[in-house]
Parts: structure tokens; C-alpha cells; sequence
């Protein structure tokens, strides 16, 4: 079943080829690092192979016919135009015969075969530009690409990693991730339960459905504060196509939709911790720390470039306290000029860090520019949630190197006051902005001139 599964979506992705290449469909954030060398290199190849493969089937003839009625058996309907299209597969919508609406998510032809290729050419390309200017750090791109893009290529791999996420956040009631149908699905053809919303950033739709931005923002800093300093097993390509949201009717909660799950990175303990400590000490504007774990995460002395790459704030902010004042346009201005003018130090760092740093900045950089549209950039509720969860991986690590039940007990207690101060002071932050609380606040203050 599976495999006339393949061969089926196969034609069904090569008659609906033709629209990869346009605008309707194309998501310019698919191009990120490890593919931006496919981009350059294959994109005539692959073109190409999607004008000629219907040749291979002639429209009208036995075969072409015998295959369509096969397309009948399988699904009651097959969507031709694909709901969107990528560099590597494109999906399509479709009604099994028992009624299921599924997403089908074809691999391109000749993606496969061509992979090594396009690594090759850019290793290449990459040695000659280093040859012409060697402070051109960037041969990490190719050892990173080397180890990603025959994951991504693997549908199997994709649907493992989305039950085991799923899983993973089972208890945030907020999120969904489609269900796999393992029967009807390949390494280059994967069936999903079908899902639909609007995307992450369009704060126009969560207006208009009646979904609280906030909510969905916050609530998408505690997916990816669990996935990071909790679990340490990461999807790293959450761009808005790959995000959805929709309210449901019936109970009127708004959901979070996770897509695409080919691209994950696994942390090692020993980084998880140092990033935990990090973040702890850039949340606390602790520079001793924040050195300290810097240079432990391979910044040497560009731990104040480090701070900023990761908080996208200027050192002035990391230095005063990133939780203190939201980012002003001048800040943004300065930190976009700086990145010019820093591009050579930029890529020295990049080249020292651990490679798994490398997929949580470019995470970092698309969550923030998720926030940005939806205007909730450097909340104190998303610093709150990721305390929170620095805090129990950090005690949850200290417990399971511990011997002592005494100072197992020790832990606990400190974990359990340190998560009630946040409490606490997300209550007064509440009570601060809330009605309620200026009346409260208010009516102290006039007690207290009273007295």
C-alpha cells in the first residue's frame, strides 16, 4: 500500500510541479542555511526534471490513464495544486476512501540523487571564496548540511520525530501535531492527519477569530522553553508556514499547530546546562556568569557579542537587564548597523561555538521575528516562563548527580521557593496591569499618605 502510495503522490507531484518556482506558493524563510546551496545550485535541475516528467507518462495514454484510476482506489479525492511547495517536497490535500482528510507531503523528484551533489558544490565553492578571502569562516555551513539535509530527506524520520514531540508536550493542551498514518507513508511520501489555521504571525487573522496574541505568544515561548532547556531535543524551523493557530468552535481555546518536523537538534546534558546557566544569568544581568558560561559555550573573549547575538539586544540592555525595557527602534537600528560592522568577528564566533548552537540561533532568530509581528518582543511573561524552566532542568540535573538524600531533599526546596517567587512576582505583575490591581495599588497609597 505504501509503496503505490509513492508511486501514485509521485505523478500527483510531478503534474503539480510547475508551481514550486511560483510566488503563490514559494515561502522565502524555507531557504535557511543548510539549504541555501541547493537554492543556487539545483534550482535549473529541478525545473527541468518537473517539465519532463510527465513525458514519462503521456497525458492520455493506457498508463496514464491505469495510474489515475489508481489515484481513485487510494484517495476519494487528490488535490492537483499543491497547498504549498518548498525546496524540498510539497504538500498536497487529499480524502482516503474512509473518509480521513490527510496532508500527502511529496519529496521532489530526484532529490535524493541530487543532494550529495549540491553538497559537494558547495564545499567547493566554499574552499575557492576561502582561498580568495581566508578570514571566511563558513565551512561549518557544509559539515552542517552534510549532517541535516539527509535527515530532512528521510520522511521517516520526520514522522518519528512528530510522535515524539508530541509525546514529549503531551500535557500542553494548547498544542497539536498531526497524526502520522505509517501504513500509507514512505521515506519520500509522508500522510498526515490533515490541519489548518492561520499562520503564527498574522495578527490580522488572530483578531479577526477572536485569538488572544498574548496568549498564543506566550504560550509559544513555553513550547520552545520546554523543548530547549527541559528536554533538549529542538524543532529548529519554526517559521509562520511551519506554525499555525486556530480557535476551535466548540470550546473557543485557541490551538497551536506544529509542522514540519524534519529538522530537530538534539543538546548534549553538559551544553543544555551551560546554556540554562546562561540565559539564567542574562535574565539576572549577572555578567560574571554570563561571561563564565559564555566562554564555556566556545565565545572566548566575544562573550559580549555571544550575549547580544542570543538576546538580540545591545550591550547596554544585556548589562542593564534584558527584562527591564522592551527593544526601542533605535536599539533595533543599532544592532542591525552593528551586525555589518561585526560580520568578521561574527564569524569567528560562529565557527567556535558548538554545532548545536548553531540550529537553536537560527531558532532564536525566527521566534523573534515572530514576536516582532505580533508586538510582544521581550515580554517579562516569556522571561518568567524560561526561568521556570531553567530552573527545574537545572534542579533536575543537581538530583540526579546527587547521593545524598539530604541534599536531594535540598534541592527540591530550593527549586519549590525559587518557582514560587516567580509566582509571586508574576502575580504582582499582573495585579499591575490589571484594573484590579490599580485600584489595590491605589487605595494602599492612600492609606499609606493617610497614616
Amino acid at each position: 500500500m505504501a509503496r503505490r502510495a509513492l508511486k501514485l503522490a509521485s505523478l500527483a507531484a510531478a503534474a503539480s510541479g510547475i508551481y514550486l518556482y511560483g510566488n503563490k506558493f514559494m515561502d522565502p524563510n524555507d531557504f535557511g542555511v543548510v539549504r541555501v546551496g541547493r537554492a543556487i545550485a539545483t534550482t535549473a535541475v529541478i525545473t527541468y526534471d518537473y517539465l519532463t516528467s510527465l513525458r514519462n507518462v503521456p497525458y492520455g495514454s493506457e498508463e496514464y490513464d491505469f495510474l489515475k484510476s489508481q489515484i481513485k482506489e487510494l484517495f476519494v479525492s487528490f488535490e492537483d495544486t499543491p497547498l504549498g511547495a518548498a525546496s524540498l517536497a510539497q504538500v498536497h490535500k487529499a480524502v482516503l476512501q474512509d473518509g480521513r482528510t490527510v496532508a500527502v507531503k511529496i519529496q521532489h523528484p530526484k532529490v535524493q540523487a541530487q543532494s550529495s551533489k549540491d553538497i559537494f558544490l558547495m564545499e567547493v565553492l566554499l574552499l575557492v571564496v576561502k582561498q580568495i578571502f581566508p578570514d571566511f569562516e563558513f565551512m561549518w555551513l557544509v559539515e552542517e548540511a552534510k549532517k541535516n539535509l539527509p535527515l530532512e530527506l528521510d520522511f521517516l524520520n520526520e514522522g518519528r520525530n512528530a510522535e515524539k514531540v508530541a509525546q514529549m508536550l503531551k500535557n500542553f493542551e494548547f498544542l497539536k501535531v498531526p497524526r502520522i498514518y505509517w501504513e500509507l507513508s514512505t521515506r519520500r511520501v509522508l500522510l498526515m492527519e490533515f490541519m489548518e489555521g492561520g499562520q503564527v504571525n498574522d495578527k490580522a487573522y488572530m483578531e479577526k477569530n477572536g485569538i488572544d496574541v498574548n496568549e498564543i505568544s506566550r504560550n509559544l515561548g513555553k513550547l520552545y522553553s520546554e523543548m530547549i532547556f527541559v528536554n533538549g531535543f529542538v524543532h529548529c524551523d519554526p517559521h509562520p508556514g511551519n506554525v499555525l493557530v486556530k480557535k476551535c468552535p466548540d470550546s473557543g481555546k485557541a490551538y497551536i499547530i506544529l509542522l514540519d518536523h524534519g529538522l530537530y537538534q538534539v543538546l548534549s546534558e553538559s551544553f543544555r546546562m551551560d546554556y540554562c546557566r546562561l540565559w539564567q544569568a542574562l535574565i539576572k544581568a549577572d555578567m560574571k556568569r554570563v561571561q563564565k558560561y559564555s566562554r564555556r559555550l566556545g565565545a572566548g573573549d566575544l562573550y559580549p557579542l555571544f550575549a547580544c547575538m542570543l538576546t538580540a539586544r545591545s550591550w547596554e540592555s544585556v548589562n542593564r537587564g534584558i527584562d527591564q525595557s522592551p527593544v526601542s527602534a533605535s536599539e533595533d537600528v543599532e544592532i542591525r548597523s552593528n551586525a555589518a560592522a561585526y560580520l568578521p568577528q561574527i564569524t569567528q564566533l560562529l565557527n567556535n561555538v558548538p554545532r548545536q548552537m548553531l540550529l537553536l540561533l537560527k531558532t532564536n532568530d525566527l521566534l523573534r521575528g515572530i514576536e516582532s509581528a505580533l508586538h510582544t518582543r521581550a515580554s517579562a511573561s516569556s522571561f518568567l516562563n524560561m526561568s521556570r524552566c531553567c530552573i527545574r532542568a537545572v534542579s533536575t540535573y543537581q538530583r540526579s548527580k546527587s547521593h545524598s538524600l539530604y541534599r536531594r531533599v535540598h534541592i527540591s526546596l530550593t527549586e519549590a521557593l525559587s518557582l514560587w517567587q516567580i509566582n509571586l512576582y508574576e502575580l504582582f505583575l499582573w495585579l499591575k496591569g490589571s484594573r484590579l490591581g490599580s485600584w489595590v495599588i491605589a487605595f494602599l497609597s492612600r492609606m499609606h499618605h493617610s497614616t
